[in-house]
């Protein structure tokens, strides 16, 4: 392999590690914010986009989105969430659900 193989090669890998330590950088503020651990779970949304559900200790979620599945995972682990394969159960039990909420699921009720 050449460098200028090597490198092209290595580019895209090294944007999308900061790209992961970026979303992992909000991941770990949010965590520290709620109760100093979170759960998480890492979902397609589409094609070209990947959902990071993070619950916190405290049962306060919020999300993420990564651009693909890879740097979603990364953002996760290096933000040191606790993954689940899926969002039911256990964790969905802690998630804490607030005014806002409850209004937004009223709203779509036929």
């Amino acid at each position: 392999m050449s460098s200028a193989e090597t490198a092209t090669t290595a580019a895209p890998d090294a944007r999308a590690e900061r790209r992961a330590k970026r979303i992992a950088k909000h991941l770990s503020s949010f965590a520290a914010q709620h109760g100093g651990s979170a759960d998480g779970v890492v979902e397609y949304i589409g094609r070209t986009a990947t959902r990071i559900v993070v619950v916190g200790a405290d049962g306060a979620w919020g999300d993420q989105v990564a651009p693909t599945y890879a740097i979603g995972r990364r953002a996760a682990e290096l933000a040191g969430l606790t993954l689940h394969d899926d969002f039911e159960g256990e964790l969905g039990l802690k998630v804490r659900t607030g005014p806002y909420e409850w209004k937004r699921m009223a709203g779509i009720q036929i």
